[in-house]
């Protein structure tokens, strides 16, 4: 990935996703898409990206899903590392969409938090 390039981690099916994708698209912009429900990031990919968030892996937890509730994710402490292998395992937890350009990460909620990285 190139200085300038840009990442999404994207999930067609959410209307947010789809409006941060455009947002960068109308800025003619075509970026790098990872659908990271098909292909989830490595617990070591995730970390990195989290670094660059300035997020915990709890931060970005969706905790409206039901697998959060299943898990019992409310009711307990996990380590950095537990909640990472938790995300990465169960990808749907991961909030989206998460855009990143270079050492910069937003995450596109609302889509308009792009606009930074643009």
């Amino acid at each position: 990935m190139s200085v300038s390039s840009i990442v999404i981690y994207h999930n067609p099916r959410c209307g947010k996703s789809r409006d941060t994708l455009k947002l960068i698209r109308d800025a003619g912009i075509e970026p790098e898409v990872v659908e990271y429900l098909k292909t989830p990031p490595t617990v070591t990919e995730l970390d990195a990206v989290l670094k660059k968030l300035k997020l915990s892996p709890q931060e970005v937890m969706r905790k409206g899903e039901a697998v959060y509730k299943e898990l019992g994710l409310g009711e307990r402490l996990l380590s950095r590392e537990e909640a990472l292998q938790v995300l990465v395992d169960n990808p749907i937890l991961i909030e989206r969409p998460i855009v990143i350009r270079g050492s910069t990460a937003v995450l596109g909620r609302p889509p308009e938090n792009v606009a930074a990285l643009l």
